[in-house]
């Protein structure tokens, strides 16, 4: 993909454990910033159950509207690990066992016991290319635009490396953040101004409490750094007219 095209992409956090509470969700994070350094933005995130209806469902909104839609939960040895058998059928192929999966696996577990859970891993659509697993072993596959990776975050983030080669990304967007002992009503006007006359420059207002003191972080978001100066100074030029506290960084 040309690199002046913005090229977006889409999450789906699989699993009833994170929508019970029981578990919170750090894969979002990880898949955004690791995204955001190959030039891709985030543009939905979904939480769904492991309901092989709603994947199916969500598989195929999200993969014909973005680039690149990430999965993550599911493809373990369990009874609800349904993710590999809900996009088989979300592509219509066949859900069979990957050889060359089956064959990473067994000689992962040769000094264990290689389970049928653990066989069950190798299970995945017909003609899924194999994501590889540094940590533990079982791998994850990517079917056409949909790369499907555990829940486990540790684990994730070990695998995203080996991917780098199958993003093809826009430019890398660059963020500047700006810290203000200030509250986000005393600077709403003033920034929603610079907002207007830059109106392809992205400027959020994230309100925080530290130290015992309230601040607001101003985040400005482009792919082009002139653009984030040009906004910089405007920011800082009100930020000066009403002396507002800048904050550094921490």
């Amino acid at each position: 993909m040309a690199k002046n095209i913005q090229v977006n992409a889409a999450i789906i956090i699989i699993g009833n454990e994170i929508l019970s509470g029981r578990t919170k969700d750090i894969n979002t994070s990880i898949i955004a910033i690791w995204l955001n350094s190959l030039g891709v933005r985030v543009q939905e995130v979904r939480i769904i159950s492991d309901i092989e209806e709603v994947i199916i469902s969500t598989i195929n909104q999200l993969r014909t509207k973005y680039n690149y839609v990430f999965t993550t939960g599911g493809i373990g040895p369990t009874h609800d690990d349904i993710t590999a058998q809900s996009i088989s059928k979300a592509f219509d192929v066949e859900y069979e066992v990957h050889k060359e999966a089956y064959k990473i696996l067994e000689d992962y577990y040769k000094n264990k016991e290689f389970t049928e859970g653990r066989k069950k891993m190798a299970w995945m659509p017909d003609k899924a290319k194999l994501i590889l697993n540094p940590t533990s072993g079982a791998p994850g596959f990517i079917m056409d635009n949909v790369f499907c990776l555990p829940g486990v975050p540790s684990i994730l983030k070990s695998m995203l490396g080996g991917l780098k080669n199958e993003i093809s990304g826009g430019r890398p967007i660059i963020s500047h953040t700006i810290n203000l002992r200030t509250v986000e009503s005393k600077i709403a006007k003033s920034l929603a101004s610079v907002q207007n006359n830059n109106k392809d420059v992205e400027i959020g207002s994230y309100p925080f409490f530290r130290a015992g003191k309230l601040g607001v972080a101003i985040v400005i978001r482009s792919e082009e750094q002139s653009k984030i100066d040009i906004c910089n100074s405007q920011i800082l030029y009100f930020v000066n007219q009403k002396n507002i506290q800048i904050i550094d960084n921490e």
